[in-house]
């Protein structure tokens, strides 16, 4: 199973063509103009094993909001899409994730239902070029069009990066964990009889 979809989407603050693959191994080609931005989807996809490319321009000169939010969009979109009906899928997934300092939990359910709990109690300021809460910004646009649930949460743990990078991990085990089928069953885990 190739569970893929693409998308280009332009405005006149941002220009983004997205392609995501569910059942990938892990491989990245990113071009945002945003490194720190790309180090973290390049380590969601490594460690949910999506498969990702992406090409983004926009106005980031004036504030990196605009193209982290609508990368976000473009990724729940897509996300949405390649999942298909949800046939078969886990629908639930968890994990409790340590980089060093910092531990985050996250969990994650593709029911259909956006909702995002974006916990991490940063310390203000940059990471890299970025705000660290475009972080939450780049999450609520992907939950929402991607249309599940997200619980973020810190555990504990005090340098930025370190919280950003093991939220973005943990992120990725939940997802995927979620995304993955199950061997033998081709239902809907609701009974709804559907996830929408």
């Amino acid at each position: 199973m190739n569970r893929r979809a693409k998308i280009e989407r332009k405005t006149s603050e941002t220009a983004v063509f997205l392609d995501l693959n569910i059942d990938g191994g892990g491989r990245t080609d990113l071009n945002t103009g945003l490194p720190f931005f790309e180090h973290m989807l390049d380590l969601w996809c490594r460690h949910g094993f999506f498969d990702l490319i992406i090409r983004a321009e926009g106005d980031i000169e004036v504030d990196p909001h605009h193209l982290v939010e609508d990368v976000g969009i473009c990724m729940g979109r897509t996300w949405q899409e390649a999942l298909g009906d949800k046939r078969g899928i886990r629908r639930y997934g968890f994990t409790l994730t340590p980089m060093d300092e910092a531990l985050v939990t996250a969990a994650a359910d593709l029911s259909g239902r956006s909702w995002l709990h974006y916990d991490l109690k940063l310390p203000p300021g940059e990471v890299g070029p970025m705000d660290a809460e475009l972080f939450e910004v780049f999450w609520q646009s992907f939950v929402s069009e991607g249309r599940f649930n997200l619980h973020v949460i810190l555990n504990h743990g005090q340098n930025r990066h370190h919280i950003i990078e093991a939220s973005f991990k943990a992120a990725a085990r939940a997802m995927s964990e979620a995304a993955a089928l199950l061997k033998g069953y081709n239902d809907f885990l609701s009974t709804k009889g559907k996830l929408e």
